[in-house]
C-alpha cells in the first residue's frame, strides 16, 4: 500500500500557488494550504487562476511575518513546496521580511519535522540582479535552503504569464510607456505549466531548474500582442532608462518599498530572459482568454 505524501504549500493564494495546489491534489497528495486570507481562494484569481478552496484538504490563515500564527506549520508534512514571496509594496514589510525571514521560519521548522525535501521558487538570471533588494533577499534564503540539509529544489521561472497581464491591463487603458527600446527577449511560462515542473521536482537530486515558456518574444512584441488582444492600436511611448532610473531615486525619498519592487522590473528590462522551454500553453491564448475571447 502506497502511503500518501503530505506536502505544505505556502503562498497558496497567488498565480503560481494555486496552480500548485491543483497539480499536488491531481497527482493523489494531501496538502495544507498556508494563506493569509482564506476568503481569497474561493473564488479565480485576476490571471485565470483557479479556485482552490474547495480542493485544499487542510487550510491554513496564518501570516510568515507573525512567527505565532505559523507555529507547527510542517507538523506531519513530507514535503514543502513555497512561492511565497512579496510581490507588491507593502507598507510595513520587506522583501527581506517576507522572501527571506518568512520562508526561513517555515524551513526552520521543516527542519526540525525532519521533512523530505523542500522546493523553493527564486528568480532567474538572478545573478545578474545580485544588487536588487528582492533579488537579494530570495538568494539569502536559497543560501539558507542549501545549508540546511534538507533535500531541496530550486525552480527559477523567468517571468510569469500573470507578469504578461500588467502589460494587458496598461494596454486597455489604451497606452504604454516602455522602458527602454523594448528589444530584449523574454520567453514567459503559465502557472500551470510551471506546477508541473515545481511538482515534477519532488522526486530527484538537489538540483537548480531554469523555466521558461514555449514561445519567445521581445518585451515590445508581448505589448504590441496585449494591445491586439482587447482591440486596441498599439500607442507605446518609449522612456530611456536615465529618465526611469531618475524616478526610481525619487520614488525611493518617499516609499523604499515601492522603489524596491520597481527596481527590479527596471533592472529586468535590460536584458534578455531566456530559460529553457517547458509547457503547452500559449501567451497568445492567455491575452485572449483575459480579453473574454475563446478560441
Amino acid at each position: 500500500m502506497t502511503l500518501i505524501k503530505k506536502v505544505l504549500v505556502a503562498g497558496a493564494s497567488g498565480y503560481l500557488g494555486r496552480y500548485a495546489v491543483k497539480e499536488f491534489k491531481e497527482r493523489g497528495y494531501q496538502v495544507r494550504a498556508l494563506v493569509r486570507d482564506p476568503e481569497k481562494i474561493k473564488t479565480h484569481g485576476a490571471h485565470g487562476e483557479p479556485a482552490i478552496h474547495d480542493i485544499i484538504d487542510e487550510i491554513v490563515t496564518g501570516d510568515v511575518t507573525a512567527p505565532e500564527s505559523i507555529t507547527g506549520i510542517c507538523k506531519e508534512i513530507d514535503i514543502v513546496f513555497s512561492a511565497l514571496g512579496l510581490t507588491a509594496p507593502h507598507s510595513e514589510h520587506t522583501s527581506n521580511d517576507v522572501d527571506y525571514l518568512g520562508n526561513k521560519r517555515i524551513l526552520d521548522q521543516a527542519v526540525s519535522e525532519n521533512v523530505s525535501r523542500f522546493i523553493y521558487v527564486s528568480v532567474f538570471n538572478q545573478d545578474k540582479m545580485a544588487d536588487i533588494p528582492s533579488i537579494k533577499a530570495h538568494e539569502l534564503f536559497v543560501a539558507a535552503l542549501k545549508q540546511s540539509g534538507i533535500s531541496w529544489a530550486v525552480i527559477r521561472p523567468n517571468g510569469y504569464f500573470s507578469d504578461m497581464g500588467r502589460f494587458f491591463t496598461m494596454a486597455q487603458s489604451g497606452h504604454i510607456f516602455m522602458i527602454g527600446e523594448g528589444e530584449k527577449k523574454i520567453n514567459p511560462v503559465h502557472g500551470a505549466d510551471l506546477a508541473k515542473v515545481c511538482v515534477d521536482a519532488v522526486e530527484g537530486e538537489c538540483r537548480e531548474i531554469p523555466v521558461g515558456g514555449p514561445d519567445i518574444y521581445t518585451f515590445k512584441e508581448t505589448m504590441e500582442m496585449a494591445f491586439n488582444a482587447c482591440g486596441k492600436t498599439a500607442w507605446i511611448t518609449p522612456l530611456p532608462f536615465w529618465l526611469a532610473e531618475g524616478g526610481l531615486m525619487v520614488t525611493g525619498l518617499f516609499n523604499r518599498n515601492l522603489a524596491d519592487l520597481f527596481s527590479f522590473a527596471l533592472e529586468a528590462l535590460k536584458f534578455d530572459h531566456v530559460a529553457p522551454a517547458y509547457g503547452t500553453r500559449h501567451l497568445k491564448d492567455f491575452f485572449a482568454e483575459l480579453a473574454g475571447v475563446t478560441h
